[in-house]
């Protein structure tokens, strides 16, 4: 007897592509939105009631010592996701997810419990499995002809779920409940969701023989496999991951201290809530439509290097709207709108688009999952290392001088090494795109 699992996949099997994408953006997108009520919630507090924690001589603010807790759960994550990401079997992704979200719900109930400043080891637990889930997600979709647009589908889903959890967090706080039970309540309300909607993306069936025929196979890949990869291509994936490295500290950054920074733009408490969602809306539908249009290039190298176009103008938007604010030529809402929309634009192909397209235009066996998780593993390193320096190296600067200052730091360099990226891409690739399919 068939499962409902196996009823649904031989159903969508039989639909056409459009119904299949609509289906499959749904259940992703509603996944790891979900995902987020386990993770984000917490920054919506200020906890300037706690005392500053001493750690290993340096002292360190406390939200900030939480934030890079987690971080550090989540980068280590990322660096054992690089083994496991690339070689866990298809059949045991969505039984991976459900355990990577109960244990880290469980961490958030030992946040509320266990006293301060203990309980950050406790946000330590809560990153370590959410690290995993990104990677679980997309190798239900990699490897498809729409993978485009599935994988857009899926990026916008952080773009937006940030905001909008920590929106519910600030919510909850004025209802009354404490800022250390908040991240648990939010985690109760996506539970029962996150089941169903992980139970709709196990039944998504297996990429189609003309899916495969576009994209290549992807099948697991062993550590031989992996270096062989990287070191082919070193020249080009290394500028890729340390631009890497300072985008995702800078998107790290402006997303655990948005609250911090809507304050000293003069917005209130009240109006900063209601910003933390409403303007990620108008960024998540700028880059979901800037890079909708990729999936219209059936050429895998010509996509490849329009990506990279896309990437270099989004960072160079950072560093101009900056400009443009500090000169006075537009207002703080829609600087924070331009320089989401420049930021997500640069980053979100790291996790949908770029590595599948190069992998396609190259013709190798192997996951997308494994490029994406070496670049995360560097790149929440840089998130770390950010915050440490704000605390340590800049303690009387204000969040948003100190953002000021990293919106053109990031610009510029990410902006120059996205330029040699694509020279490199340019060159090493056209002779292997003629002999691959697509």
């Amino acid at each position: 007897m068939s499962t409902g699992s196996e009823r649904v996949e031989s159903w969508l099997s039989k639909q056409s592509p459009v119904v299949f994408s609509i289906f499959a953006v749904i259940a992703a997108f509603c996944t790891y939105f979900s995902m987020y009520a386990f993770r984000k919630p917490f920054a919506a507090a200020s906890y300037e009631d706690i005392e500053a924690v001493n750690l290993f001589g340096m002292v360190i603010q406390y939200k900030t010592i939480l934030i890079i807790s987690q971080v550090m759960g989540y980068c280590t994550s990322k660096f054992i996701g690089i083994k496991i990401i690339s070689e866990i079997p298809a059949s045991r992704r969505a039984a991976a997810i459900a355990v990577c979200i109960t244990v880290a719900w469980g961490a958030l109930l030992l946040f509320a419990i266990v006293p301060t400043p203990w309980n950050i080891w406790c946000l330590v637990l809560n990153g370590l499995p959410l690290g995993m889930i990104w990677g679980l997600v997309f190798g239900f979709l990699e490897g498809r002809r729409v993978s485009e647009v599935l994988g857009v589908g899926l990026s916008a889903s952080y773009i937006l779920a940030s905001g909008v959890v920590k929106g519910i967090g600030k919510q909850l706080m004025n209802a009354g409940v404490s800022e250390f039970w908040m991240p648990f309540a939010v985690g109760a309300c996506f539970a029962i969701p996150m089941a169903v909607f992980v139970f709709l993306l196990a039944s998504l069936p297996p990429p189609t023989p003309e899916d495969i025929a576009a994209r290549t196979k992807r099948e697991p890949m062993d550590g031989a496999a992996r270096k062989r990869f990287f070191m082919t291509y070193l020249p080009g994936l290394l500028p890729l991951t340390t631009l890497y490295v300072l985008l995702t500290a800078y998107r790290d950054f402006r997303d655990n201290f948005a609250v911090e920074i809507w304050k000293e733009l003069g917005f209130s408490k009240s109006e900063s809530a209601a910003l933390l969602a409403g303007s990620e809306v108008p960024v998540t539908i700028g880059v979901l439509g800037i890079l909708a249009f990729l999936m219209v290039i059936k050429d895998n190298r010509r996509a490849l290097l329009a990506v990279h176009g896309i990437m270099l103008g989004g960072t160079a938007l950072v560093g101009l709207s900056t400009f443009a604010f500090e000169a006075g030529w537009i207002g703080p809402k829609y600087w924070m709108i331009m320089i989401g929309l420049g930021l997500y634009a640069a980053y979100v192909p790291y996790g949908c688009i770029l590595f599948d397209r190069l992998i396609a235009t190259v013709g190798a066996i192997g996951t997308a999952g494994f490029l994406i998780y070496v670049t995360d593993a560097f790149g929440y390193l840089g998130a770390v290392g950010l915050m440490v320096y704000k605390d340590l190296g800049n303690p009387d600067l204000s969040w948003l001088d100190f953002f000021l200052k990293a919106s053109y730091a990031t610009s510029i360099v990410c902006t120059v090494l996205y330029a040699v990226s694509f020279l490199y891409f340019w060159r090493s690739t056209e002779q292997a795109s003629a002999s691959v399919p697509g």
